[in-house]
């Protein structure tokens, strides 16, 4: 359950935090930390920009999983850095528009583990070949083959995807 607090109004605060708790399901869902979803789900509901602090004061998480996080939410482009005429510190707002969203998570997670999933399924080919016996070895090869097939075929459709994303 996350951990927000402090809000002016108790009809806010709890619609804060249902919005709070879809994007912790969701950040578990596509195997992010948590907090991330925290983050991401308290700026998303708020209607102004928020600085590092807010996100400590309101999510009652440490200065260092939000600077991290905060982190990989801009690395993913789901949120933007916007200046304060009033004073010097960084405010953060949300990315809002789903292809960028999907193209950042794709761009920064999804294509990172297919590259180093060639390797691995290159590396088990090489080791099934060091079997002994035939019929593990045919077996083995066969599963690894499959899974190279799945590899190639989702590394052909993420292009598609993101071009269809607008990325």
């Amino acid at each position: 359950m996350p951990r927000l607090q402090n809000s002016n109004s108790n009809k806010l605060d709890s619609i804060e935090h249902q919005m709070v708790n879809i994007f912790v399901d969701g950040a578990r869902i596509l195997g992010l930390p948590p907090s991330i979803g925290e983050i991401y789900g308290l700026l998303f509901i708020s209607p102004t920009p928020l600085a590092l602090d807010d996100f400590v004061e309101r999510l009652g998480i440490s200065k260092g999983s939000v600077s991290q996080g905060l982190r990989m939410l801009k690395g993913l482009r789901a949120v933007r850095e916007v200046e304060s005429a009033s004073d010097r510190r960084t405010y953060y707002e949300p990315a809002i528009e789903l292809k960028r969203l999907a193209g950042g998570f794709i761009r920064e997670q999804v294509r990172p583990h297919f590259k180093s999933a060639e390797t691995r399924i290159r590396d088990l080919a090489e080791k099934a070949q060091e079997i002994d016996d035939p019929e593990s070895r045919k077996f083995l090869r066969a599963r690894i083959e499959r899974i190279d097939t799945w590899r190639r075929s989702t590394t052909k459709l993420l292009p598609i995807l993101q071009k269809l994303l607008g990325q």
